[in-house]
């Protein structure tokens, strides 16, 4: 299942989410390479976060496997800036335009709830929480993680006490047959939450590469509590399908608004 749209109307020009999209893009062409080997693997380790690296608790000169035949050698230097290098970084394409769809398909209409500065701000403290889970969960960790999903899952939890009700339409592959449906945004994002505590249970003591589940779940939870800081009652006030009090059938009414898009 892959979401498409919402039927939730935009009323701000989203300039924050298109310029952390921009960043990101930004990054992967300069500084990655479009995902070239020798730019990839050396932006991953110079620019990831290496959970044991970071806390101090990995020798030096330790050379740490990153696929390909590559690996990244410790330098033994600070990495504290790591937390916020990492949240631009990517893995390859379809890690990039996959984080950059959900963040636009969410991203703008929590920023329609704060304005452009606080939204910036909230999706960085997303995402330095969702690395601290991460590092938590594995301290030891020598493994780098790059990716923007920890601050796109705060955006993610921010939407979800924002507009619990408002469609969001799937895309469902069943073999040679693809269909789409729609359900309210609590079933499906409270659905992605379980996956990934789940699946983050199941890597429980695991080592190597994969995905950082623990971090989707810390950005979505402080995203889910942050939002009650920086949400502005006065622009929430323009939102008709705004919370739980809302119309029984959001989605058939919201093409009369002036709607740029979802």
């Amino acid at each position: 299942m892959f979401p498409i749209r919402d039927d939730n109307p935009q009323f701000l020009t989203p300039w924050a989410t298109w310029l952390l999209i921009g960043l990101n893009v930004a990054t992967w062409v300069l500084l990655q390479g479009l995902g070239m080997t020798a730019p990839l693997v050396q932006s991953i380790c110079a620019y990831g976060l290496i959970p044991g690296e970071l806390l101090g608790s990995l020798p030096s000169g330790l050379a740490v496997p990153v696929g390909g035949g590559f690996d990244c050698v410790l330098g033994g230097g600070t990495t504290w800036y790591t937390p916020l290098t990492s949240m631009f970084m990517h893995g390859g394409w379809m890690h990039l335009i996959g984080n950059m769809w959900f963040l636009w398909i969410f991203g703008n209409n929590v920023e329609d709830s704060m304005g452009p500065v606080r939204f910036v701000l909230f999706y960085l403290l997303a995402g330095f929480a969702a690395a601290a889970l991460q590092v938590a969960a594995d301290p030891g960790s020598a493994v780098p993680m790059v990716g923007a999903s920890g601050a796109i899952g705060g955006v993610m939890g921010a939407y979800i006490v924002l507009y619990p009700r408002v469609k969001v339409h799937m895309l469902l592959f069943l073999g040679f047959y693809v269909t789409t449906f729609a359900v309210p945004a609590v079933f499906m994002l409270a659905y992605w939450l379980l996956l990934q505590v789940v699946s983050g249970l199941l890597t429980v003591g695991a080592e190597g590469g994969g995905v950082a589940f623990w971090a989707h779940v810390g950005g979505f939870v402080a995203g889910m509590l942050l939002i009650f800081l920086f949400r502005d009652r006065r622009l929430l006030e323009q939102h008709p399908y705004h919370g739980w009090h809302q119309g029984k059938s959001p989605s058939r009414s919201w093409q009369r608004i002036g709607r740029r898009s979802g």
